[in-house]
């Protein structure tokens, strides 16, 4: 079902503007696309005939251009049936990528069409892509075309904001990576640029830590999963998935192909039933703690209190920056019950010790979250990157150079 929903999505989001045409005919494209480029000027004469006659050039020598162009052709394919070559040769009949664009946005590109060709000149390689993905989205969706007519334009773009995301949780519901890969595919037509993966949760731990094994091998498994809002009937099915180490570079290469930086979601201190479950002795009660089968947000948390809690924070935040090249990590820090941290022996000596005292604007826990937040930004600090939070990393006060995802308001 998901596959199918998948599919069958990806398939209207390739004909959004677009019309949908018979087979062994010519037809004509369509600029007025999603998203619509800040300026799309026609030409009074001429126009551009696509057909499997003409060429794609690309730079000799350059990576990430030769990939733009090996993916314009496989587009040009899915949506005409059309197969064109790819050449480091410039001729007429041709569209020619380009990233020597001067711009002072990055993301910006021109496409221009005449009778002769059609060039795409980008700020950057990213630049270029997307006005790769102008170009594809403009063609119409056939089975066989013998030729598209592609009237004469001259289209500037470049998009309104740098960050441009979605969020996608595989914790509660796992995702294999062909359907990860389709989601990528998807925010590459829509031209977005970042995909901030939510990896771990209560329900479900789906990232292999090679120091901890447990967290997948036993966190990413729960027997059932709760009907509805926590009716007390279960579905009796088991749910179960993670992904492998070299699973994960393979997705990262696949979305950095197409311009896409990943951010990783590893949610702490909360949001942590389905570690304990195989790590229990970093909880405050030690358990036993099973992966969480209901809806919502559990109770049971990491021990603030345990320096071994501490070392696994460290560890586990240098796997994933081991393997996730992203400026920005994310560590969750939203809803935390503090409950087991007020009952918690370990947890009152931390507060006592560090001198974590509770004001008019925080409880002495709420303090204590922000000493596990800031624990977290300095390990992500000393191997040079940044840290994001949900907008309750401000409950306690703010680590010192943390970003803050605000979704509660």
């Amino acid at each position: 079902m998901i596959k199918k929903f998948f599919k069958s999505t990806f398939v209207a989001c390739a004909t959004i503007s677009l019309m949908l045409v018979s087979c062994g005919e010519t037809y004509q494209a369509n600029y007025e696309v999603i998203p619509l480029p800040k300026e799309i000027t026609p030409v009074e004469k001429g126009s551009f005939k696509l057909s499997e006659s003409t060429v794609i050039y690309c730079p000799a020598e350059d990576a990430a251009m030769e990939k733009n162009a090996q993916l314009l052709a496989q587009y040009i394919e899915q949506s005409t049936g059309m197969k064109l070559q790819i050449t480091n040769q410039l001729s007429s009949n041709a569209i020619v990528l380009f990233a020597q664009l001067e711009n002072e946005n990055p993301e910006a590109y021109t496409l221009t069409v005449s009778s002769d060709e059609i060039v795409i000149n980008g700020a950057s390689a990213a630049g270029c892509f997307y006005g790769i993905q102008t170009l594809r989205k403009s063609l119409p969706v056939a089975e066989k075309a013998s030729s598209v007519e592609m009237p004469a334009v001259e289209i500037a773009d470049a998009p309104r904001f740098s960050y441009r995301g979605a969020h996608f949780d595989v914790s509660r519901h796992f995702f294999t990576v062909d359907e990860v890969k389709c989601f990528i595919d998807m925010l590459a037509l829509h031209n977005i640029n970042r995909l901030h993966w939510h990896l771990t949760d209560d329900q479900g731990w789906r990232i292999e830590i090679k120091k901890y094994p447990r967290l997948a091998e036993v966190g990413g498994y729960r027997p059932e999963t709760v009907i509805g809002r926590n009716t007390g009937r279960y579905d009796g099915t088991p749910h179960q998935g993670f992904y492998t180490q070299d699973e994960i570079r393979d997705v990262i290469a696949y979305a950095a192909e197409r311009h896409i930086t990943i951010v990783p979601e590893i949610d702490l201190p909360g949001h942590m039933q389905a570690a304990l479950a195989g790590y229990p002795e970093f909880g405050c009660t030690g358990g036993p703690y099973k992966v969480w089968q209901d809806w919502g947000v559990s109770d049971n948390v990491l021990c603030a209190g345990n320096d071994a809690t501490m070392q696994f924070i460290k560890d586990v935040l240098n796997e994933v920056v081991d393997l996730f090249p992203s400026e920005y990590i994310h560590v969750g820090g939203d809803e935390c019950p503090k409950d087991q941290w007020k009952k918690c022996p370990k947890c009152q000596q931390r507060i006592r010790k560090e001198g974590l005292r509770a004001d008019k604007k925080h409880t002495a826990e709420e303090r204590l979250q922000s000493y596990v937040i800031s624990f977290a930004e300095r390990v992500l600090n000393e191997r040079g990157r940044k840290m994001i939070g949900w907008d309750e990393v401000l409950e306690g006060g703010l680590a010192p150079n943390a970003t803050v995802m605000s979704w509660r308001g």
